[in-house]
């Protein structure tokens, strides 16, 4: 039974297509929080009790606000949608942080190379400028957000390798799966407990 003081979440996730999305929906389905993925090609899943999909995106910040319409809070996985390009990252998120201004949704979590920020010397002028930007530009919303470093993602990780953490798993993936699972539940965490507003997180493995 749900702890009645625990808040439930209309969750509108990005990138559920990725291993650390997969795990996220499954950890909110498992504390029963109500999730609308966002994809491209609604062919490509399957309907599942309390996972839902909608055609979207963060193509603009119309499309953002729209993908986002009737959710309570919005997580954002700019590394699955765009892995290892900053630019685009930063201007999903632009596009993003300005659709949420239209709505009445004021909490997110985003997930991307935010790396850059704790090893500014190890990257380019223009990564670093990418993502202080971000920084800049959600420090001046009025968004409650956290900014979470991406974790290593691994290729062909989907909803039921997580849904069966404690069964037959092939070589070499219990390791991966456990750590996502609990990266995931670190984020599930902070958004339940109201943590972690105005960071910039690093889950450690």
């Amino acid at each position: 039974m749900k702890n009645a003081e625990t808040p439930v979440f209309k969750l509108v996730l990005f990138g559920i297509e990725g291993s650390l999305g997969s795990a996220l929906a499954v950890e909110l389905l498992s504390r029963q929080h109500e999730v609308t993925a966002v994809v491209d090609d609604l062919n490509r899943h399957a309907p599942r009790p309390g996972l839902h999909f909608k055609i979207g995106g963060l193509g603009n910040t119309y499309q953002a606000e729209q993908s986002t319409a009737g959710g309570s809070a919005v997580i954002a996985l700019l590394s699955a949608l765009a892995p290892g390009d900053l630019p685009a990252q930063r201007k999903m998120a632009e596009a993003l942080v300005a659709g949420l201004q239209r709505t009445t949704i004021r909490r997110l979590m985003l997930v991307g190379d935010f790396n850059v920020l704790d090893e500014p010397a190890r990257h380019s002028d223009e990564e670093r400028e990418c993502m202080d930007q971000i920084v800049d530009l959600l420090q001046r919303s009025a968004l409650r957000w956290t900014l979470v470093n991406a974790p290593d993602e691994v290729p062909g990780l989907g909803i039921e390798h997580f849904r069966n953490l404690d069964g037959t798993l092939e070589p070499g993936l219990a390791g991966p799966l456990q750590r996502l699972a609990r990266v995931a539940a670190g984020m599930v965490d902070a958004l339940e407990l109201n943590l972690h507003q105005g960071e910039h997180l690093n889950f450690v493995p």
